[in-house]
């Protein structure tokens, strides 16, 4: 679990943060839960308060391996942003999980009227994205590439 400011929600401006927060519900998940399937409908997202998700993928024919693990302040599911708002992972509570929960749809429509929260949500989202996605092919490659994905310790 790696938390950086530049994905936490710590990256956003304080006054977009705090509106954010305004509209934030708190949640419980016990370990074991699924909070998303991938492939499924994104119409929220989480900051984790306490506990840890880990972030999966459907690979066929193989159990799903966990791309990424993420834990106190961090972003979990970043689909609801892009249409067509469907999830591009799986994710599930691998201890129990307290977090904030945010309705996709409200902050779609609070970035819509207001372009420099939209701008500023926008590149927070994106900084988490592209982050993911290293983190997956990354992931990947250790698990399935022929030499692994040239990250880690030769032999």
């Amino acid at each position: 679990m790696m938390t950086t400011l530049s994905t936490s929600l710590n990256a956003l401006p304080a006054e977009h943060r705090q509106r954010l927060m305004r509209i934030a519900r708190e949640v419980s998940f016990p370990a074991g839960t699924r909070l998303f399937e991938e492939g499924g409908h994104a119409d929220r997202f989480w900051i984790v308060r306490t506990g840890s998700v880990a972030l999966d993928t459907h690979v066929p024919g193989r159990r799903s391996p966990v791309i990424e693990t993420l834990g106190h302040g961090e972003l979990v599911g970043w689909s609801w942003l892009f249409r067509p708002y469907v999830w591009q992972f799986g994710a599930e509570a691998q201890t129990p999980v307290r977090a904030y929960e945010f309705d996709a749809t409200s902050v779609r429509l609070m970035c819509d009227d207001d372009p420099a929260l939209g701008m500023a949500v926008s590149q927070w989202v994106g900084r988490v994205l592209a982050h993911r996605l290293q983190a997956a092919r990354t992931r990947l490659l250790d698990l399935y590439a022929p030499y692994g994905s040239g990250s880690g310790v030769r032999r």
